[in-house]
């Protein structure tokens, strides 16, 4: 089988085997991305988007939305032909010395001081954190600060220690967002929503 052949079959392997979407109809699509990429139907039950999310980011993304991640790998698995169709650039700060050199001064983590940095440049951007709550909680922190205005806010870290609380943090925000319940996530979940926005994008 070819490749597009190969997701079509799956595709349809999700959709009789996930129960009845309850959501709003552009939202599936991102449902069946995110099982289609771990296999795991307890995100048809987990993932939750506010209010128009989804026709929210898709015009900010039209418009050419800075895409702020807080891992490379995330990064990475980002489409960057579907990218290129707006000039949205994607942007991790992880590595950056300026943010590395803060973190050890102030004995944080570089994905906290990674967010402030990225807040300061684009403080309107789509930000997607797939692996570290202290990002998200700190993002969190300085939208109740006025300092971000994000377009969305996808957050799916994974883990154990303040992954949940970061989550739930993040729904009593004002902003717009995406996220998933519980302790699933990862990177490869925040690139492939990300992804499955632009693909969605007429």
């Amino acid at each position: 089988m070819k490749p597009d052949e190969i997701e079509s079959a799956s595709m349809k392997i999700i959709a009789s085997e996930m129960s009845p979407w309850l959501g709003a109809p552009e939202e599936l699509p991102i449902v069946k991305r995110v099982i289609h990429t771990t296999a795991d139907f307890d995100f048809a039950e987990n993932i939750r988007f506010s209010n128009g999310a989804v026709r929210l980011v898709r015009c900010a993304l039209k418009k050419g939305a800075t895409i702020v991640t807080d891992t490379n790998m995330a990064a990475a698995g980002i489409n960057k032909a579907a990218c290129g169709r707006f000039n949205v650039e994607v942007v991790c700060r992880m590595a950056d010395p300026d943010v590395r050199r803060e973190a050890e001064l102030r004995g944080t983590t570089r994905a906290a001081v990674s967010m402030e940095a990225a807040v300061k440049a684009t403080p309107d951007a789509v930000f997607a954190v797939g692996n570290a709550p202290t990002a998200l909680l700190r993002l969190c922190e300085l939208i109740d600060e006025g300092k971000a205005r994000p377009a969305l806010v996808i957050g799916v870290p994974v883990g154990f220690v303040n992954v949940v609380e970061s989550k739930e943090r993040l729904m009593r925000t004002e902003v717009p967002y995406i996220t998933a319940l519980g302790r699933k996530g990862g990177s490869p979940i925040a690139s492939t929503i990300i992804n499955a926005l632009l693909y969605g994008i007429e």
